[in-house]
Order: C-alpha cells, then sequence, then structure tokens
C-alpha cells in the first residue's frame, strides 16, 4: 500500500473523481558545467537517463514519460532503451522552459518535471507530487519538503529551505537559514528543506513559462521563487524521500555505490 503524506484539510474545492491524465518529462541536456555528459553516465551498464526514466514509469500516477532534450546523442541512447523522446529547443534558459515547449504538445491535466540527474527518486515521491491535485481544482503547482535534521544543512547554500503556512502553501524558498531565529532560548519552529520535485497543472506551467525572470529568482537563483513573486501559490507535500542530484563525477561514484554497480576506472 502506498501512503500518501498529504495535509488532511483542503480549502480548495472539490474535484471529480476521474484519474488526471499525468505525464512525467524529463528535462536532459548534454551540457554541464561541473559534469558535462552525465545524463549519459553509465551505472549498471545503462545511461542515467535510463534509471531515472525507468523510475518515473513506476509511478502510479503517471500514464506516460517522455524525456525532452536538445541532444541528439541522449535521444539516440532514450530510443535505444525502448523511451520515448522529444527534441526540443537549444536556447533554452531551463529546464522549466524546455518542459513547457513540450507541454505545449500534450493533452493531459499534470505534468511532473522529474530532474534528469536524480537516478535514486522514488516513484513514490512522484505519486505524493501529483495526488493534491486530484482532491483540490484550485491547486496549481506542488513540490515537496521535508524536516531538516542535520543542523548543518541549515548554512548549506546547496540545501534549500523552505517556509510553510499553515495551509500548506510554500511562503518561501531560500538558499540562506530561514527562519531567522532571533533568541534561540524561545524554542525553534520547525526547520525544512525543499526536495526539487515539481508537479504543474499543464496551463499553470504555460503561464510560469511565459512570465519574465523575477528579482529574487534572480538573487537566489531559484526558479521557484518566480511564481510566488507573481502571486501563484505553490503547495507543498511533506515526504520522507529525500533527492540526491548527481552534479559531480564524485556523486555518480555514490549512486553507484548505492546502487551496488562497480565504480569507474
Amino acid at each position: 500500500m502506498l501512503l500518501f503524506v498529504v495535509h488532511p484539510a483542503s480549502t480548495g474545492i472539490a474535484v471529480d473523481n476521474l484519474p488526471l491524465q499525468t505525464v512525467a518529462v524529463i528535462p536532459a541536456r548534454f551540457a554541464s558545467s561541473r559534469f558535462p555528459g552525465k545524463a549519459l553516465a553509465d551505472i549498471d551498464g545503462r545511461p542515467m537517463i535510463e534509471h531515472v526514466y525507468r523510475r518515473a514509469e513506476r509511478s502510479l500516477a503517471v500514464s506516460r514519460v517522455i524525456v525532452a532534450t536538445d541532444d541528439l546523442r541522449i535521444a539516440t541512447a532514450v530510443s535505444r532503451f525502448g523511451g520515448e523522446v522529444r527534441l526540443t529547443r537549444a536556447d533554452h534558459a531551463s529546464g522549466t522552459d524546455r518542459l513547457a515547449e513540450v507541454a505545449t504538445t500534450l493533452d493531459c491535466d499534470v505534468i511532473v518535471n522529474v530532474q534528469g540527474d536524480e537516478p535514486l527518486i522514488d516513484p513514490g515521491a512522484i505519486d505524493q507530487a501529483v495526488a493534491p491535485f486530484a482532491v483540490d481544482a484550485s491547486i496549481h503547482i506542488t513540490t515537496l519538503y521535508r524536516r531538516i535534521t542535520d543542523g548543518s544543512e541549515l548554512n548549506n547554500p546547496n540545501v534549500v529551505k523552505i517556509a510553510i503556512d499553515r495551509a500548506g502553501y510554500a511562503l518561501y524558498f531560500s538558499r540562506a537559514p530561514i527562519p531567522y531565529v532571533r533568541d534561540p532560548r524561545g524554542g525553534w519552529p520547525p526547520l525544512y528543506r525543499h526536495v526539487g520535485l515539481y508537479a504543474y497543472r499543464r496551463s499553470a506551467l504555460l503561464v510560469l513559462a511565459a512570465l519574465e525572470p523575477t528579482p529574487l529568482e534572480r538573487a537566489e537563483a531559484l526558479e521557484q521563487l518566480r511564481a510566488l513573486e507573481h502571486g501563484i501559490r505553490i503547495k507543498a507535500v511533506e515526504t520522507v524521500y529525500d533527492s540526491f542530484g548527481v552534479d559531480t563525477p564524485e556523486d555518480l561514484e555514490q549512486v553507484r555505490r548505492l546502487l551496488g554497480a562497480p565504480a569507474s576506472g
């Protein structure tokens, strides 16, 4: 049995119990400042992008998985393992823009942005991100978060922190420690880290991609702040799952160890 961890109370509108048509789209590019070609890095005899694809396929909420790339090498690799792939423009500034290009050609309700460098993504995390759309028609974007249990994460700018309101919507995302606790003697509020998985109603994704980048987005280098600055609410779902992106060759070796695959070299 799969457990969905969602807030019990909804402030939106109930929707019919018709199944949502949900597509997982995996933006993947070859260029990377720290690890070029990582989407094709070998993990146990298969490219990393295939591991991501297979895990997304196992989501109970997803009916279709598509890799979106501007690189023929990645497209060829996906075709070889039998996956669905779309070639996109090469001038996209972000994965969200690449996602939106594919979204314009899809007839679906919800689109999940699955990062192409997370070969350990749990299908249950995707299910949790999609679940709120089935019960609340007012929700446009969802994401995941989990409690911070390691104090070192607070001051790590690579760990994005999130503040959440009482209705379960994101108030802010930051690379800085939030909230600031002026007097720790009064006790610490719950501290949360963002788990970077997003799901969008198709219409909301197209609107978001058409908006110009915003000052806070630029300052923090966090795309989700564009939505908040434009008044688009993001429903945040607490999860037990975590994310682990492959940003460096060292990260890749760690993934290989976790999956029991031999290290390279």
